[in-house]
């Protein structure tokens, strides 16, 4: 599993799917946890056996935008542009714009995935031109 330092990974369990694997804790014990939160324990014994530290922070399914933005290391008013562009639902309560989770992390993959594309397209343009 990739685990790189300071960057951070969210996992967004959705609780729905049944205890699949198991796991056993120091004293014997057995307990049975979903794939999904299987994948966090991987990821987090990824990060301890490459001498890493691990910080878990629980996020509400709802953010307001600068912590969303925050949450998947994305410029404040980058994630705000995406918002006024209609890339990304939002709701407004009195003083605070309010953003989904999944929502902000489905487009931080395609905005990743954009952003892999045009690089892997500026290096072929740059091998043709020499």
């Amino acid at each position: 599993m990739d685990v790189m330092p300071s960057r951070p990974e969210v996992f967004l369990l959705t609780g729905g799917a049944a205890a699949e694997r198991s796991t056993v804790d120091r004293g014997g014990r057995q307990l049975s946890v979903s794939a999904e939160l299987f994948e966090v324990l991987e990821f987090v014994q990824a990060a301890a056996e490459r001498g890493l530290a691990v910080q878990v922070t629980a996020l509400r399914q709802e953010l307001p935008v600068d912590e969303a933005a925050d949450a998947v290391e994305m410029g404040r008013d980058e994630l705000r542009l995406y918002i006024g562009q209609g890339r990304i639902p939002s709701r407004s309560s009195q003083y605070v714009d309010w953003v989904r989770l999944s929502d902000v992390l489905e487009l931080s993959r395609k905005v990743d995935a954009e952003r892999k594309q045009a690089l892997s397209e500026l290096a072929n343009e740059l091998r043709l031109d020499e």
